[in-house]
């Protein structure tokens, strides 16, 4: 039952999969959700697209939902906060709106190429230097670059003077202002292999490189603050919009990871583990990337950063998805958890989970994913616990490596995203780091740190510390017995990624 005078943030969570409008109460628990999948469109091997159309008519499907299923009205939301998944970006017109491609998702590996030609002509030491990042096809330069080649061959009347670039974030606050503004935040835009990390403005040497024109990017803003107003014509009402983050920097916000050496991993398309390593921009020596956690204004002052380490990991929760609409060995991803406990062990198959080629720490774009170790007494039961074993196992390698980058070993790991409700993958998690496994009672942690970082640049909530404070732990997953075990085909899924890497295109 709602109260007519109770206010509420609205959170909006833009993921790779799936489009969802979340509303959160002043206690910062959810008081009603909506949610749709989001078509994935894969127009050649390696490739993966989006609707940007379809991006913003699913998630205005759902904030209209979200209002209708709870009665809570658009005049009870003080404010709403943003968060997307990262370096998917696009091209559109400002005059028409309309997007003058479809979006290229943060998983395409097309321009892979282009990656290698900037390598081979020394590119790759200045690129990371600029922006913490390894010159990678994930990022969204490279998607840019290759947008505006197309859209010079394809459509060559168009008028460049109208076209406006962005990633998820920047086009979505673009339609909820009407056309007004033209934005991002440092979290997303850290992630563009455009900025320069320690300024955080546009790099003219790297837009520059890439033959993008400055006049076309978004303004880079601080992650809370006010970004403007929705138009009034989508609710009736002028709602502000007050934070917007990269999804793996609000879970960390909502994990209240705000103190350095404190870290998360979320569990979703792809793993992410970040590291909080607070207003000290740090550089990694193990193949992590460098970005900004989040920005403010430092309440009328300079502004603050916070930045992190980070493992990207492309292919984990999109394993259990391939399993369920690819190669339809599932129904659905919540019956792989007793799957896997109908066996003892894989029967030596092991996968190599390189379908979108090998992030952290590998950083190999050629690789593809593999079973390997497959005989006659193999089962479907097997091949769906060695893909949840190599989501486990790509985790590990990031810890490996985060530890070696930090003063301080990881001792505990907080988790969140829809594949950490999977009690066999946490439990093999812990069994395999040897420390616990910390899952919260809301799994949703990009909406809520989004919601969080809204309501309290608006004064909504007073104490950043009390919001955390109140988050519910719905339980921990202490190494068991199966350490060991789990240790041993660890070493065996290694040599399985040394065969998988390195892929001849």
């Amino acid at each position: 039952m709602t109260t007519p005078n109770a206010q509420y943030i609205l959170a909006l969570d833009l993921g790779t999969t799936g489009n969802r409008a979340i509303l959160f109460n002043a206690e910062g628990s959810i008081a009603g959700q909506a949610y749709k999948e989001l078509k994935q469109h894969y127009p050649k091997p390696g490739w993966l697209e989006h609707d940007p159309n379809e991006i913003w008519e699913d998630l205005y499907e759902m904030m209209q939902r979200v209002f209708r299923d709870t009665g809570i009205s658009p005049t009870q939301v003080q404010a709403i906060g943003l968060t997307v998944q990262r370096e998917t970006c696009m091209l559109w017109d400002k005059t028409t709106g309309e997007p003058l491609h479809n979006a290229i998702v943060w998983q395409d590996r097309r321009t892979a190429p282009m990656c290698r030609e900037l390598a081979g002509q020394g590119k790759a030491e200045m690129i990371q230097e600029r922006t913490g990042l390894v010159l990678d096809a994930y990022f969204s330069a490279t998607k840019l670059s290759w947008l505006m080649d197309w859209v010079k061959r394809e459509k060559p009347d168009v008028n460049w003077d109208n076209v406006l670039a962005g990633t998820v974030d920047t086009w979505t606050l673009w339609k909820l202002t009407g056309g007004k503004v033209h934005a991002t935040d440092h979290s997303n835009a850290s992630r563009t292999m455009l900025m320069n990390l320690d300024r955080g403005d546009w790099s003219p040497d790297l837009l520059k490189l890439f033959d993008i024109p400055a006049s076309m990017m978004p303004e880079i803003k601080p992650s809370m603050g006010l970004f403007g107003k929705t138009d009034p014509n989508l609710f009736g009402v002028g709602i502000p919009i007050t934070a917007i983050f990269g999804d793996q920097q609000a879970a960390l916000f909502a994990h209240g990871c705000a103190e350095p050496g404190m870290l998360k991993c979320t569990y979703g398309t792809g793993c992410f583990l970040i590291s909080q390593m607070g207003d000290q921009l740090t550089r990694s020596h193990n193949q992590l990337l460098s970005t900004v956690a989040w920005t403010w204004d430092g309440n009328g002052g300079p502004m603050k950063a916070n930045y992190a380490l980070e493992g990207a990991m492309f292919t984990t929760g999109a394993c259990i998805q391939w399993l369920r609409d690819g190669i339809k060995l599932i129904d659905s991803a919540g019956e792989t958890d007793g799957l896997c406990r109908q066996v003892p062990d894989t029967n030596g198959v092991y996968f190599v989970p390189a379908l979108s080629g090998l992030g952290a720490p590998h950083w190999d774009m050629s690789a593809r994913g593999s079973f390997m170790g497959i005989t006659g007494g193999v089962r479907r039961e097997h091949m769906v616990r060695a893909v949840l074993e190599s989501i486990a196992y790509q985790v590990h390698e990031v810890v490996e490596a985060m530890n070696k980058d930090c003063d301080t070993s990881i001792s505990l790991l907080k988790v969140d995203g829809g594949a950490s409700r999977n009690n066999f993958l946490m439990q093999f998690q812990a069994d395999l780091l040897g420390i616990p496994v910390e899952r919260p009672a809301i799994l949703d942690a990009t909406a809520q740190g989004a919601a969080f970082g809204a309501g309290l640049a608006i004064g909504f909530w007073d104490s950043y510390d009390d919001l955390i404070g109140r988050r519910k732990v719905d339980r921990v997953f202490e190494p068991g017995e199966g350490t060991q075990q789990a240790r041993d085909n660890f070493e065996m899924w290694q040599k399985a990624i040394a065969r998988a890497k390195d892929w001849v295109d």
